[in-house]
């Protein structure tokens, strides 16, 4: 139970910090919604965490539901990261024709 209110109070946090991030408009509209989808739905997790065990014990898995919601997210930070090194990698390539096109000019 402690780490259920310690787990709300840290969502709770970033939540506050979110909406004055969005008021002093240093996140978009589109973001804002996903953050706010994210944290809600971390809450939800932690209220519905013995539910989850239950689906996690129903579909065979030996672990906790914590930890198949800890490896899940594991896997979807690595995909971010994948897809963050993607977008990166893209916006050198622009920057590099961007700066040769600038060369040839001079």
């Amino acid at each position: 139970m402690t780490q259920q209110i310690i787990a709300f109070l840290v969502i709770l946090y970033f939540l506050i910090k979110l909406i004055v991030q969005r008021k002093n408009k240093q996140v978009s509209g589109l973001e804002f919604l996903f953050w706010l989808f994210f944290w809600l739905l971390a809450g939800l997790t932690i209220v519905l965490l013995k539910e989850i065990d239950a689906l996690v014990a129903y579909l065979g898995f030996s672990a906790t539901g914590i930890n198949a919601l800890l490896y899940l997210s594991v896997a979807i930070l690595f995909y971010l990261i994948f897809k963050l090194r993607l977008k990166l990698e893209k916006t050198e390539r622009e920057i590099t024709k961007i700066v040769r096109a600038i060369a040839l000019k001079k």
